[in-house]
């Protein structure tokens, strides 16, 4: 849409005026509206006039909130994989690590733990992993509340960054995710499922001991392991 500016032309101050028969005296009227793109003020007695501007729109420098996750998204190349063998990460699996990022900031943590993954997996809310979470009375605010419970709350006047580091515990569980895909031998992406057995992968990690505290159990993961790949035929394009 074409933006416009108005400008101030000086015009003159005579205005059409009304002669009564029954008096010598004349009333003045106020100015009027001329032309489409032409006002004029009675107040001031100037011209406004509407021009084109020839001003550049402002055009953001902002990457696109997607560009900025799967950029910073690991996906470290496991031994002997070649690049185009190397499986992609389904829409949902990114927003959930999105989403961890975000959570980690929110709890003002310094790093992205495995604990904040879970967060994000779940605050994603769409994936087979996240409802199989629900189903089992493993919702984020249990989620929240076990990781502060766990790991204690941060310093008020800590700052977390844009993008957290991964923790040692958290790169594996993504390591994990990457390698069990290729271990399958089925074409596909990497889901929200994969990275959900990474972190349970990891039996020391603070999300681990939480999905534990929570009621998971190896035989739900077996159970959820079932459903690894039903991501693929679902993601968000």
């Amino acid at each position: 849409m074409a933006s416009h500016t108005l400008s101030a032309l000086p015009i003159s101050q005579s205005c059409h005026r009304l002669t009564s028969d029954s008096s010598s005296s004349s009333l003045a009227l106020p100015c009027r509206l001329y032309a489409h793109n032409n006002l004029v003020s009675s107040l001031i007695g100037n011209k406004l006039s509407i021009q084109p501007s020839t001003s550049k729109p402002l055009v953001s420098k902002h990457r696109p909130p997607i560009a900025t996750v799967l950029s910073s998204l690991p996906t470290r190349k496991p031994e002997g994989a070649s690049s185009e063998k190397t499986p992609k990460w389904s829409a949902r699996a990114i927003k959930s690590f999105g989403m961890a990022e975000l959570e980690a900031r929110k709890i003002k943590y310094p790093n992205t733990g495995t604990e904040s993954l879970l967060m994000g997996i779940l605050v994603e809310g769409t994936s087979i992993a996240a409802k199989f979470l629900r189903a089992n009375g493993i919702t984020l605010f249990k989620v929240r509340e076990e990781t502060v419970n766990l790991l204690g709350r941060s310093d008020m006047y800590n700052f977390s960054p844009e993008h957290p580091p991964l923790t040692e515990p958290a790169q594996r569980a993504l390591d994990w995710a990457v390698a069990e895909k290729l271990k399958s031998g089925e074409s596909g992406e990497i889901t929200a499922t994969h990275m959900l057995l990474g972190i349970w992968s990891e039996k020391d990690s603070a999300g681990h001991k939480i999905m534990a505290s929570l009621g998971f159990d190896d035989e739900k993961a077996k159970e959820l392991a079932k459903s690894m790949n039903v991501d693929v035929v679902l993601s968000h394009k």
